[in-house]
């Protein structure tokens, strides 16, 4: 005989299940006891916690020309607008108290809370609240209820410093409960008194809590915006960079591929120039070929790589040295006056190191056309032992302003820096005492580079 066990299962809600429910929360539910735990951490948790209020690391506008102590002082400007806060609060008290022994208590009390602000701002809040009933039990004015004139003014400071100390939900939190105690305060005890000021309180302390929250936004907004700003330039410095050692490394890849195909070009020609070679000397002609051939192949992916999608592979030869008189020619006619001068022994340098050369010269003198328009420059070209130098410096310009904002990104002095870098050159580019701009610019060559650059070359290839 087989015993078979059901179980039935019931369901939510049921009167008979013996098990609480479960019930989904409401969305007002969740909300509300989100607020709770909100109001628990700004106003409860550790809120007798020691957080000092620092001293200014910046000093403002009016302490900027100042020197010395002065300056050190300043520093302390926020403490001492908070203690002179306290300080009006304090002889309000004093003199609303008939002076003597009961008014410098009570100045006292509305004192201390006040001061608490600049260590412990949200213990403070608690103190203030405090301070306003033992000032009332001991005062003896009958018309404001339940802040005495001297509470009344140290509420507000306190509420107004804990506000920018913290943050705008805790203003929140401070003014509610600000006015719960208001209304306690008159509904149990506000009877024998003419005047209440709860109502007063309440919008004076919102209008200041509600400046505050304003500047606590405004500042966010602007440290996020500046925060925003330097991402972006950052970004776009490194953008930049990019850009122009992908520019950089196109144009060098026309200066190897010669060589390289001029290299596999001598090492096919090279066995047929001698008379009955020797086996091994044709097999390593054929291995340097090879590999040439190899490196050409290399070259043409490497660039498909850096290549951007609408680039035109140039059909003329990358310029030299010897082109700086055209483009000289092309900037007078853009109407810039350039003075060229050439010292030292002119000599046939790499293809890689005149190539930079111009481009560099090019880029001066195209920054001079946009940054000081109607400014003459001066190129000058030095053909130094181990090197080449550059100067081009430009003087001011003679109408300020017309010069427009320039739409660039700032690329022709990183692309200028690159270049030197490249060939590890030495560059300086600074504004001269005159108002114009110069760049200096320093190219090594080695000896053994330039006599194998003014070798002639059997044959041109490229890639």
């Amino acid at each position: 005989m087989t015993e078979t066990t059901q179980t039935h299962s019931t369901p939510p809600g049921d009167p008979d299940d013996s098990f609480e429910a479960y019930r989904p929360r409401s969305p007002e539910f969740r909300a509300a006891v989100d607020a709770l735990r909100g109001l628990r951490r700004d106003l409860f948790h550790d809120a007798s916690a020691y957080r000092p209020l620092p001293p200014k690391e910046k000093a403002g506008r009016l302490a900027r020309n100042w020197k010395g102590r002065k300056r050190e002082y300043a520093a302390w400007s926020r403490h001492t607008v908070v203690a002179a806060g306290g300080a009006l609060a304090a002889l309000i008290a004093f003199a609303d108290g008939g002076g003597g022994l009961l008014g410098f208590l009570t100045g006292l009390l509305v004192l201390a809370p006040v001061l608490m602000t600049l260590v412990r701002p949200i213990g403070a809040f608690w103190l203030s609240l405090a301070s306003t009933s033992a000032v009332a039990l001991l005062g003896t004015t009958y018309g404001n209820w339940p802040w005495l004139p001297g509470s009344y003014v140290s509420h507000l400071v306190v509420l107004t410093v804990v506000a920018i100390r913290t943050r705008p939900r805790t203003a929140a939190w401070m003014w509610l409960l600000t006015a719960i105690y208001g209304f306690f305060a008159e509904t149990l005890f506000g009877w024998d008194h003419y005047v209440t000021n709860t109502a007063s309180m309440l919008v004076f302390s919102a209008i200041l809590l509600l400046a505050v929250t304003v500047w606590h936004i405004r500042r966010q907004a602007e440290q996020e915006v500046t925060a925003q700003q330097t991402v972006t330039a950052h970004e776009r410095s490194r953008r930049t960079l990019l850009e122009e050692r992908t520019t950089i490394a196109r144009e060098l890849h026309d200066v190897v591929a010669h060589h390289m195909s001029v290299v596999a070009i001598q090492a096919e020609a090279a066995p047929y120039r001698v008379e009955n070679p020797p086996p091994e000397l044709e097999k390593a002609f054929a291995t340097i070929r090879e590999n040439a051939v190899a490196a050409l192949t290399e070259l043409r992916r490497v660039l498909g790589v850096v290549r951007a999608e609408d680039y035109d592979v140039p059909d003329a030869p990358q310029p030299t040295l010897a082109e700086l008189d055209a483009l000289i020619a092309n900037v007078r006619e853009a109407g810039l006056e350039v003075e060229k001068a050439v010292t030292g022994a002119v000599r046939e340098l790499p293809q890689g190191v005149e190539l930079s050369a111009y481009r560099i010269v090019q880029e001066a003198l195209s920054n001079t056309l946009r940054h000081a328009p109607g400014a003459s420059a001066r190129v000058e070209v030095g053909y130094v032992l181990g090197g080449l130098g550059l100067r081009i410096v430009n003087g001011a310009p003679p109408n300020p302003t017309l010069i427009k904002p320039s739409p660039g990104a700032g690329h022709g002095i990183t692309g200028m820096r690159e270049r030197v870098t490249m060939l590890n050159g030495e560059m300086t580019a600074e504004a001269t005492r005159e108002g114009g701009y110069e760049v200096t610019v320093f190219l090594p060559v080695p000896a053994s580079t330039e006599t194998s650059a003014a070798a002639p070359s059997p044959g041109e290839g490229g890639a």
